[in-house]
């Protein structure tokens, strides 16, 4: 399925010092999906004692990434 990742998607991967292939790792193969808002989901992973969480719209043939960042993994506890 393409990934088309948006532009905050990009600052905020830039922020968090995330590489593309992280985030498209990430909703390949996630640890764990979870429901987000408005019918979204959000992928997790653990890397390196931190937690990637991304959140992404699925279209018919393609996924959308809205968001991408690092959080402490105890936040999260995957």
């Amino acid at each position: 399925m393409k990934i088309e990742i948006s532009s905050h998607a990009k600052e905020r991967m830039a922020k968090y010092n995330l590489s593309e292939k992280q985030v498209t790792d990430c909703v390949n193969s996630p640890k764990i999906v979870v429901e987000g808002n408005y019918g979204r989901k959000i992928a997790q992973k653990p890397l390196n004692g931190y937690v990637i969480r991304v959140i992404y719209e699925e279209n018919n043939n393609s996924i959308t990434v809205v968001t991408a960042y690092k959080s402490k993994r105890e936040r999260y506890e995957i």
